[in-house]
């Protein structure tokens, strides 16, 4: 007589679990042909903060920009390549930092401010 209710209690743990889930993270309602409203547990997708990532980069590019236009061509250099015989990471600093087409226009807009 036990074994009679086993799948009914399988079945009741899943649905039980399911609605847990629901509870926790919301549910997805959808109409079905029929007419059925039917909610389903909502699935976590974490996204990737894209917008976070190109501010990220855009406020490095402007940092760049204004040290090489506070320091100027020459001590910059000198900087950096004082960076790249560091340690690992500061090597890695070194590549970061180093004087690109984007960091020079970046500095000569700062130049205006900078200008003694």
């Amino acid at each position: 007589m036990a074994q009679a209710h086993v799948p009914f209690d399988k079945r009741l743990k899943r649905i039980v679990r399911r609605h847990d889930r629901m509870q926790s993270s919301g549910a997805v309602k959808t109409v079905t042909s029929d007419g059925l409203i039917v909610a389903r547990p909502r699935v976590y997708r974490p996204r990737f903060p894209l917008k976070g990532l190109l501010a990220i980069i855009v406020l490095g590019f402007l940092f760049k920009g204004a040290v090489y236009a506070a320091l100027g061509t020459e001590e910059y250099a000198e900087r950096v390549v004082a960076l790249q015989q560091g340690s690992v990471m500061e090597q890695a600093g070194g590549w970061i930092m180093q004087a690109d087409p984007a960091t020079k226009f970046i500095a000569e807009g700062f130049g205006t401010v900078f200008a003694e």
